[in-house]
This record gives structure tokens, C-alpha cells and sequence, in this order.
């Protein structure tokens, strides 16, 4: 093994789904509703849209379905909006890390994978834009560039937890599954890897498992037990030099 791929929202940033959501979408209304749009036309439009991004099944990016689907249902003018939206995420967006915290062992885990010769990917839900996704990041404590891939709505066709998504992101990275670790918290989006012959670790801060099938199979534990088992890995640096 000598890449890992991590999930970002209650994996390596510590969050209530829910409460984001809720202020997510208050900042997005509040700033609409002042510049004369109704929120809930447009938040129909978003979810109907990110509907049609986790069902996507290529060749289309999630990015280019979105708006082929939002287009077609919101009652409004999509194309006056789309400047709005991006405006949104360059200004607003970055106001719903009040919701969010972080996790100092999340930077640990990351820096010391690093320093081990690690290759690591973000491969958190591509239903985001790149500035988004690139804000989550740094609410975490890391930045991009930790990351030799980064998945976003604009690199990817696919969603969690269709493997057609992890194949793209093997083919990306260049890695076969046996070379890689999946680092994730909800046990259907995440661990759904091992079916292609990947490594996983099932991070239980933030547990999400709404079915009944047995987990025990799979690695798993908080971030303490995740850590540990990372300064057990070996060192690839190592191997490189002899």
C-alpha cells in the first residue's frame, strides 16, 4: 500500500451534516433574497441538479450535468444566476465554517503520511465546486496541495458510492486498488472500495451506517487508532534511498 484516499466531511473535517446544510443554504438565501431572487425556486433547482450529479454516470463532468439539469428546472433565468452563484461561493461560502471544527490529528495523520512518502487523495463527494471544496480544506486545518488529486464537480463524472468514481480516481493517481487505503466515515459511500480489492479504515468519530451489515471485517476506530496504525506503516522515503 502506498497511497491512501481520504473523505473529507466527517472524516477529516469534523461535521454535522445537518446543521451545514441549514447554514449553508440560510447564507445562500439571505444573500439571494437580497439581490431580489427567491430562495426556494432556487434551492429546488440545487437539490433537483444534485440529484442529477449523484445519479450521473458520465460522460458528462457532475459540474456540466448540474447545470444542464438546473437550467431546465428553474423557473427563473439560470443563466443571470449563475454569476450570483459563483459570487456566493467567493464571498458567503466561507461563513459556514462556523458549523465546522478541526480535528488536530487530521493534520498529524496527513503530515506524517506525507513524510512517509505517502501519495494521498481528497476523495470527498464531487457535489461542490473547486472553491468550495478548496474552503472545506483549509477548515480542516490542511490545504490543498496536501493532496495529489482533489475531487470537485468540475474533474469528475461520478458520485459515491458508484465505484465507477473510484475507478476514475485510480485511473487519475495512476494506482492500482491493492496500492491504496480508503479513509472515510460512512460506511456505504466509503467503504464500498473494498469491492474493487481496496484497503479501508472506517473512521468511527463521525460514524454514518444506516444499514444493518456487519462492519467487523473492516479496520476501523477514532482518529487516535487511525494514527497509531499510520506511524506503524513503513516508511517508503526509506526504500527510495537504499
Amino acid at each position: 500500500m502506498n497511497t491512501v484516499l481520504f473523505d473529507l466531511d466527517g472524516t477529516l473535517l469534523p461535521l454535522d451534516q445537518d446543521q451545514f446544510l441549514e447554514t449553508y443554504f440560510g447564507l445562500m438565501g439571505k444573500m439571494m433574497a437580497s439581490r431580489g431572487i427567491e430562495p426556494k425556486p432556487l434551492f429546488k433547482a440545487i437539490w433537483t441538479g444534485t440529484e442529477a450529479m449523484v445519479r450521473n454516470d458520465g460522460p458528462m463532468t457532475n459540474e456540466e450535468k448540474f447545470w444542464r439539469v438546473f437550467d431546465n428546472v428553474y423557473e427563473g433565468d439560470a443563466n443571470a444566476l449563475r454569476p450570483l452563484l459563483e459570487e456566493f461561493y467567493m464571498t458567503e461560502f466561507d461563513k459556514a465554517k462556523v458549523v465546522a471544527s478541526q480535528n488536530p490529528l487530521a493534520r498529524e495523520c496527513v503530515d506524517l503520511l506525507k513524510r512517509k512518502g505517502y501519495t494521498l487523495a481528497l476523495t470527498t463527494n464531487p457535489l461542490f465546486p473547486a472553491i468550495a471544496t478548496h474552503f472545506r480544506i483549509q477548515w480542516a486545518g490542511l490545504k490543498p496541495e496536501d493532496f495529489s488529486l482533489v475531487t470537485t464537480y468540475e474533474n469528475c463524472s461520478h458520485c459515491k458510492p458508484n465505484l465507477d468514481y473510484y475507478r476514475d480516481v485510480l485511473k487519475a493517481l495512476k494506482k492500482e486498488p491493492q496500492e491504496c487505503l480508503m479513509v472515510g466515515n460512512d460506511a456505504k459511500e466509503d467503504l464500498c472500495v473494498a469491492d474493487l480489492g481496496m484497503d479501508t479504515f472506517l473512521l468511527t468519530d463521525h460514524l454514518i451506517h444506516k444499514g444493518e451489515e456487519d462492519l467487523s471485517h473492516h479496520r476501523q476506530g477514532n482518529f487516535e487508532t487511525l494514527k497509531t496504525w499510520i506511524e506503524e506503516l513503513p516508511d517508503l522515503t526509506a526504500k527510495s534511498t537504499r
